[in-house]
């Protein structure tokens, strides 16, 4: 839940609330808690007190109504600024000079996908999440914040406007890996190809499409490579954050 009128956002659950609290206690405008969790976040209440602002014991039903959600885990922390970051060129750079691993998002689908990879990124070390601004579900969300499970604060989100500019111009840099459920070559040919071509770039960014229609064709042809997960066939394809979860787990394995 956002509210427009402060530009704040509703992180909720656990696990998200204490990585923000830990985190970036500085970004946290207000707090709402079940008198069970005063203690964990007794040294957030000292921040805002200290900073002149509120926090409150609430029941679950007050917590719900202020974060729309039943799954609060008896938190609430509105966060400032919920808008992800534009990318520069600096960005780019610095992943590229430190061979970073990160991960581009044409087309989410739905803010739970949000969170799941950026879960999975931060599980496997990836240092940055780059999405797609015209897509409609590329942006912060409560939900995408607690599906994250923390995870939020740990990796560098960004913003492209035009996805394959932003492709051409990383894949000079970076060995950029587009998936596709009908690729020739498969994901356990990555060691291979990263031997023929990482030498050449530093870092790794995992290209993910859209789970009806996969990468866009002008996306693919900009690829270092283009690989797929094999499967049964019982099913078409995995979910997108299932798709990336193996990808980076194969890629932490380099």
């Amino acid at each position: 839940m956002r509210n427009k009128l402060t530009d704040e956002l509703a992180v909720c659950g656990l696990k998200a609330a204490l990585a923000l609290a830990e985190q970036c206690p500085e970004k946290v405008n207000r707090l709402f808690l079940r008198e069970d969790r005063l203690r964990l976040f007794m040294p957030l209440c000292k921040d805002l007190a200290a900073r002149k602002r509120p926090y409150k014991i609430c029941e679950d039903d007050e917590l719900e109504r202020v974060c729309k959600s039943v799954h609060h885990q008896g938190v609430v922390a509105m966060r400032e600024g919920s808008e992800i970051e534009p990318l520069t060129r600096e960005d780019l750079e610095l992943w590229a000079g430190q061979a970073k691993t990160g991960v581009v998002l044409v087309d989410l689908g739905n803010d739970h996908n949000l969170g799941a990879i950026v879960r999975a990124a931060a599980f496997f070390d990836a240092h940055f999440v780059v999405v797609n601004e015209r897509d409609a579900e590329a942006r912060l969300s409560t939900s995408a914040y607690r599906v994250a499970e923390g995870a939020m604060e740990h990796v560098a989100l960004r913003r492209i406007g035009n996805v394959p500019a932003f492709i051409a111009d990383a894949a000079k840099k970076l060995l950029v890996i587009g998936t596709d459920t009908r690729a020739r070559r498969r994901i356990g040919d990555l060691p291979a190809i990263s031997k023929e071509l990482g030498e050449e770039r530093g870092g790794i960014a995992l290209a993910l499409g859209n789970e009806e229609h996969g990468l866009p064709q002008n996306v693919k042809d900009l690829c270092s490579c283009v690989l797929r997960v094999p499967g049964t066939g019982n099913v078409e394809s995995l979910n997108v954050a299932q798709a990336a979860a193996l990808f980076l787990r194969e890629i932490y394995d380099l």
